[in-house]
């Protein structure tokens, strides 16, 4: 137990350090580019969902942003792709809590496409050299949804992330 509050204190120290090397993360004229990886559920069938996605910080704090997701493993086959908006609040220690936007356009093999609007909202932490690591909560609301199609028309999930800046 001493060896686990050790290992959290000496992390909670070093998280100013990383915030200092992160400063300029969030200013105008900073990209960030991200990975994902991870599984998704959908039409009664699991996936492993690989992504890839970059942001632009057109002012200090907002960032315009294009994603792309790949679902595999399940079917129907289905891709994603996701312009987005954030806002990150000033920094306070290193700590940077977000509100974003985003458009969705999904391309499912075998039915009609599907558009989608959605928010989030989350804390970024400093993770160490340009880069943060973040946890937020997303809504997402399915435009023209047919239930008989999509068995829910909107959803809410968790996001765990990890960007570098450059």
């Amino acid at each position: 137990m001493n060896r686990l509050r050790l290992t959290i204190l000496l992390s909670m120290l070093t998280l100013p350090a990383c915030a200092a090397d992160v400063a300029g993360i969030f200013d105008q004229g900073s990209t960030q580019f991200s990975l994902l990886a991870g599984s998704g559920y959908a039409f009664n069938n699991s996936y492993l969902v690989l992504g890839a996605g970059t942001t632009y910080f057109v002012a200090d704090r907002v960032g315009v942003g294009l994603s792309y997701e790949n679902w595999s493993g399940g079917s129907p086959g289905i891709n994603k792709i996701s312009p987005s908006v954030q806002y990150v609040f000033d920094r306070r220690a290193s700590v940077w809590p977000y509100i974003g936007g985003f458009y969705r356009h999904s391309i499912i093999s075998g039915l009609p496409d599907i558009n989608s609007v959605g928010a989030r909202a989350g804390v970024y932490f400093a993770a160490g050299r340009s880069s943060v690591a973040g946890v937020g909560l997303a809504y997402e609301s399915y435009l023209n949804c047919q239930t008989a199609i999509y068995n829910s028309c909107s959803e809410t999930y968790p996001e765990i992330s990890f960007i570098f800046g450059f």
